[in-house]
């Protein structure tokens, strides 16, 4: 960093990414910055500034030592600062700039009097990470699994038992307990990460009432799809229909494998069904029935919504949008870890809920290889319009949004 570099960050002054400390700082109050550095999406600390940023100048004998003193031992896990002098930023006042990468092994913790305290970064200030917010990092590392926490209050009478056994007898081809046998079937439960010991108590996890609970959304309000049907072809007030989807994620069939009763899957497809419209062609005589948007397709982008939003997040829906010249399906949530739009777009591989995945996947839901976007939703919208669908990462949500025809854009590219 030169002096003039800096001069220009300390005109801008503290945000995000960038806080100012005299090096008489304690070494936990700076590893409390860089701790919520770390936890969001990396940023500078500069030393011998003061709030105001005035230059103070550096004054603590061997500096960089004690820095990386603190970041080894303050920090967890430890990290290794990157550490940058301004020489003579003023006369004889020299600055340290400290700065930290988004770290790749979130969250990460302070450590101090012998208790770790997990930071965030919100705007120029740093704070105490909130349950949730420190449960969504944990998940997003791998750490934990939302999907099996217990649900408190949703003991065995919160599943719909036809549905379990539909799965275990003629999905598995297994056996199942009598219905009246609760301790068997909370040992088969557990077994498979459905149920778990919770206070001494036997309830469902979040997966199991997700998949298998008969009002899941009395436990889980975020459980459910949000589908809404607009006008034009922006949000707005003026509607054409607005539904909430609610339900267990899963179908209950017959013995023939008929479907008796929707799941979440099953009802999302019947919304966008009744929403779009239905226009015939003729290919080589034969009249053939030509939706908006293919089936197959639409029927991957809920799959995928379901098995892989973040649960964690309360308050929000996964929303299926249907406007006059687009359809958009929204997860709220980040992508976990490193995936990208264009990780999906080659085949990367995740699984945010294992559990749910399994299950889903067990009922033909889910292909094996895991790779719906690249095998799936792509090649399937170029060849219902040769249109390309567009995977929208944004800080807490993830987009997908089909078109309905070619635009003058995708002309002007080379689509026809």
């Amino acid at each position: 960093m030169t002096p003039t570099e800096l001069a220009e960050r300390l005109r801008r002054g503290e945000d995000s990414m960038l806080e100012f400390k005299r090096d008489d700082v304690s070494n936990h109050d700076l590893a409390k910055v860089l701790v919520a550095f770390l936890n969001l999406a990396g940023g500078t600390v500069l030393l011998g500034v003061d709030d105001d940023a005035t230059i103070a100048g550096s004054t603590r004998d061997a500096l960089e030592e004690w820095v990386a003193e603190l970041c080894r031992t303050k920090i967890e896990p430890p990290v290794v600062p990157l550490m940058t002098w301004v020489r003579d930023a003023e006369p004889g006042r020299d600055v340290l700039a400290v700065q930290v990468p988004a770290g790749p092994d979130k969250p990460y913790a302070r450590v101090h009097n012998g208790r770790r305290t997990y930071y965030i970064r919100v705007g120029s200030t740093s704070r105490e990470a909130s349950r949730e917010e420190l449960e969504r990092m944990f998940q997003a590392s791998g750490r934990l699994h939302y999907g099996l926490k217990p649900v408190p209050g949703a003991d065995w009478t919160a599943f719909d038992r036809r549905r379990l056994r539909d799965y275990f007898t003629r999905v598995l081809q297994g056996d199942a307990p009598q219905d009246a046998d609760r301790a068997g079937w909370e040992a088969l439960l557990t077994n498979v990460d459905l149920m778990t010991e919770s206070a001494d108590q036997w309830v469902a996890t979040v997966d199991g009432l997700l998949l298998f609970g008969s009002r899941p959304q009395r436990f889980l309000p975020q459980s459910g799809i949000r589908a809404i049907g607009y006008t034009g072809d922006t949000q707005g007030y003026a509607t054409r229909t607005d539904e909430d989807l609610r339900g267990a994620m899963v179908p209950l069939g017959s013995a023939t494998g008929e479907l008796t009763e929707a799941g979440l899957v099953d009802s999302a497809l019947d919304f966008v069904r009744r929403n779009t419209e239905t226009t015939a062609v003729l290919d080589r005589g034969r009249r053939i029935d030509r939706r908006e948007y293919p089936q197959g397709v639409i029927r991957e982008l809920v799959v995928n919504a379901l098995v892989h939003r973040d649960y964690s997040i309360v308050g929000a829906d996964i929303m299926i949008e249907i406007f006059t010249d687009r359809l958009e399906v929204t997860s709220p949530g980040q992508l976990p870890n490193t995936v990208t739009p264009a990780g999906m777009r080659n085949g990367l591989r995740y699984a945010r809920n294992q559990t749910l995945v399994n299950v889903m996947r067990d009922y033909g839901y889910v292909e094996a290889r895991g790779m719906g976007v690249r095998n799936k939703i792509i090649p399937g919208m170029r060849a219902h319009n040769n249109t390309e669908p567009a995977l929208i990462a944004q800080e807490h949500r993830f987009i997908v949004q089909l078109l309905k025809a070619p635009t003058e854009r995708h002309r002007a590219h080379g689509h026809r």
